[in-house]
């Protein structure tokens, strides 16, 4: 498309990482990119201003959630996604495919509990609950207890060639396929778009993983039918769960129709991720644009940078941020094992006079010290929220365009093994 020209301005001699720049119809976006998410055309707690001071390049939005409120007609009528949230740079639209199955389907948030009374809460979360899963899970909960927990799920009833599903808003029922999906993304208006894809469960087996990934295929290719406007760039979707060939068929099917690449899905550990993008990357074509969906925590941007990756987006930050989980860096603390954060909240940084991360100089750390963050958390004022999501906004921005100068260095792999050391 002439609307974007993607290049590559240098390549790592010890790893995949390479920094270049994607030309859009609105500016130009350097790379590695940390794109933000704006869900709901807002970036949690953070004004578009806020975001131009951090140094962000790009605002990811979600057709899902923008079709059912206010409403894509409302959104052109405004003149586009960007202008409607007062932001002139490029941005990017998700196809809503995940969350028609994560809040249609429903990823059900729920503490349960095994025979012995172990708290299984946070594994169900990151698992689709349908009732060939709850087969799965019977070893660990009461047949009694996973049929309630699936009766009070409303399930998405998957088409071959689109989606019902139950607004998570007010319950009523939606239609959702490739040509609703472009149509909508087209309405926004966003210079970057995702093919309508389906989405696997990481409890499946292979035969019903397959399925779901011929199914993306050919969703896929509906939605490169569909498309119209010349002026979106439109990515294609990885997936194929944790299974090797299917990963790579995906991969080949992917960079083969489309002028952008993506890998999707759900993983039950970081070594499953970087297994997986071993496994896709090497069938990417070097010129196309790779973007990384829904990961960007420290380890994991270090990790798909080295493996060549391009983009990445993630609501880590700004959720992490308006809880008090703030990053700091190695000198500060910072280490795989914690996340590369601190909790704010607890009582040891009542008194304490330094900023949320020394040596930071976004706008939080460069006026606050971490006793006030600390009362501000306790005392669960707004403000709190903000200064958290703006200084995790701001210290992922500016980390990954510190990884971009490091390529340019040569210093890269030093950089990957100040920050994970050994790993």
């Amino acid at each position: 498309m002439a609307a974007f020209t993607f290049s590559i301005q240098k390549r790592d001699k010890d790893s995949k990482a390479r920094a270049g720049a994607l030309k859009t119809p609105h500016g130009d976006i350097l790379t590695p990119n940390f794109n933000p998410v704006g869900t709901q055309a807002t970036v949690k707690t953070l004004s578009s201003q806020d975001l131009k001071e951090i140094g962000a390049q790009i605002v990811l939005s979600n057709t899902y959630h923008l079709n059912l409120r206010p409403g894509a007609d409302t959104i052109e009528k405004m003149g586009g996604l960007g202008k409607f949230m007062g932001w002139d740079g490029p941005t990017m639209t998700d196809s809503g495919g995940f969350q028609v199955f994560s809040l249609g389907v429903a990823q059900k948030k729920i503490a349960l509990k095994d025979r012995s009374g172990r708290k299984m809460g946070k594994f169900v979360k990151s698992v689709f609950l349908s009732p060939e899963d709850t087969q799965l899970l019977l070893p660990s909960i009461t047949k009694t207890r996973a049929e309630k927990i699936v009766k009070k799920l409303k399930e998405a009833t998957v088409k071959e060639d689109g989606v019902w599903f139950y607004s998570h808003i007010d319950g009523s029922k939606h239609w959702f396929d490739s040509d609703i999906s472009i149509k909508l993304q087209e309405q926004l208006g966003a210079d970057l778009i995702v093919a309508f894809d389906d989405h696997e469960s990481p409890l499946w087996d292979y035969e019903q993983t397959k399925l779901s990934v011929e199914r993306t295929h050919r969703w896929g290719l509906a939605s490169l039918a569909a498309q119209k406007r010349s002026d979106q760039l439109i990515y294609g979707v990885v997936h194929g769960g944790h299974f090797e060939d299917l990963r790579k068929q995906s991969a080949k099917f992917v960079d083969k129709y489309f002028p952008a690449v993506s890998i999707g899905g759900s993983y039950t550990s970081k070594s499953v991720l970087y297994q997986t993008l071993d496994w896709c990357v090497p069938y990417f074509q070097e010129g196309k644009l790779r973007h990384l969906l829904g990961i960007g925590e420290v380890q994991d941007l270090f990790e798909g940078i080295a493996r060549g990756m391009d983009f990445f987006d993630c609501v880590a930050p700004t959720r992490r941020g308006r809880h008090g989980n703030v990053y700091i860096s190695p000198g500060n603390g910072g280490h795989p094992s914690n996340n590369f954060t601190l909790q704010i909240s607890n009582a040891k940084f009542a008194l304490d006079t330094d900023p949320i991360d020394p040596g930071c100089e976004c706008y939080t750390c460069l006026h606050f010290t971490r006793a006030y963050l600390h009362h501000l958390f306790k005392a669960d004022e707004l403000l709190a929220q903000r200064l958290g999501s703006y200084h995790n906004v701001y210290f992922i921005v500016n980390l990954v365009n510190k990884i971009r100068l490091a390529i340019f260095d040569g210093r890269f792999s030093d950089m990957k093994e100040e920050w994970l050391g050994g790993r």
